[in-house]
């Protein structure tokens, strides 16, 4: 077992992974990390064939050290990054040796980045996930001190870099209809769907709310029965004001359900930090069917984004322990023939 220390936490810092599926019927969200493709980026980046467990960093991120040499991958929101005092680019891994201190600042643009190292991160599990579910009291927020690890499978893969999905800037996001789209008049409709919103400073992992200059509400939505939800339905308040859910909202509610953000359209939302803006765009289920991908799709995507990593000499501390030079000859060679 290897480990991860953390000396300072600037943000909430949470383990997160996939998550716990199939737990609904006992009132338990699936959780997990809110943008799920930068585990499934990191992944790529890491020549791993899953998403590993990694730390969310919620707003900002903390100073970390190791005992052994590590690779990780940042990935998620872009945040500030040094190594020693010498930048690390975002959306990459990289190489971290003991006695070298990493630490990453504040977000630069998004909600949520992701330090996932090489072995995964090792903590205890729970119901077949490390994921912290803080609104049930699932694990904790990160406190400073010693974080295991997983074995990393392959420490010679050399360092890559990720152009990753566009997510971090707003934006629009494509829903489907939901359970209750038909309660809404085709006015309340039509204006929804050609408004521009803002984010709200109201947002946490449970959802997050987007504003506008004019409310949404339906006349037919009043005493409906609770009914099931999940990460990416529209839940429209008594006012007409969309909270989009995410990763840890609840099992059910009865606000009506304007509709679902897809899931390869809910990072957008997930990550758009207050003063973002965002539109929605409504599609067809069968044009939502022919862009879903299944995970080990995503991660192939994934792959294909990835590049090596070229460094530049002039951030190189250690540029001495590199051959810059090949094929070195004594200068005489001709002459000997």
């Amino acid at each position: 077992m290897t480990s991860l220390i953390l000396r300072r936490a600037d943000g909430i810092l949470t383990v997160q992974d996939m998550g716990r599926p199939g737990h609904l019927a006992k009132g338990l969200s699936c959780g997990g990390a809110v943008d799920r493709q930068a585990l499934i980026e990191a992944a790529a980046l890491l020549g791993a064939d899953r998403p590993l467990a990694g730390i969310e960093m919620a707003g900002a991120g903390g100073i970390f050290e190791v005992e052994q040499p590590m690779r990780i991958a940042l990935t998620g929101a872009p945040m500030t990054a040094t190594l020693d005092g010498a930048p690390l680019r975002w959306h990459a891994s990289h190489q971290v040796a003991p006695g070298q201190k990493l630490l990453i600042g504040g977000v630069q643009a998004g909600s949520y980045g992701y330090l996932t190292p090489a072995g995964g991160m090792a903590s205890d599990e729970w119901l077949d996930s490390r994921a912290a579910h803080l609104s049930i009291g699932i694990f904790s927020p990160l406190a400073p001190g010693e974080l295991p690890t997983g074995q990393d499978t392959c420490p010679d893969m050399p360092p890559q870099v990720i152009d990753p999905a566009p997510r971090f800037n707003g934006g629009t996001v494509r829903i489907i209809d939901g359970p209750q789209t038909g309660l809404f008049d085709d006015e309340v409709l039509s204006a929804f769907f050609s408004t521009e919103f803002t984010r709200s400073d109201r947002g946490n992992r449970q959802g997050v709310r987007f504003d506008a200059d004019r409310g949404f509400a339906s006349e037919h939505a009043s005493g409906l029965a609770s009914d099931l939800i999940g990460p990416g339905d529209l839940q429209m308040t008594g006012d007409g004001v969309p909270f989009v859910l995410l990763a840890e909202c609840q099992t059910i509610g009865g606000y009506p359900r304007l509709g679902t953000i897809i899931p390869a359209d809910l990072p957008i939302a997930a990550q758009a930090a207050p003063g973002m803006k965002l539109r929605f765009r409504r599609i067809t289920l069968d044009e939502a069917d022919r862009l879903w991908q299944t995970e080990t799709g995503q991660l192939r995507a994934a792959l294909a984004r990835c590049r090596p990593l070229v460094r530049d000499p002039a951030m190189m501390t250690d540029l001495l322990g590199f051959q810059l030079i090949s094929g070195v000859t004594a200068g005489n060679e001709l002459e000997d023939q």
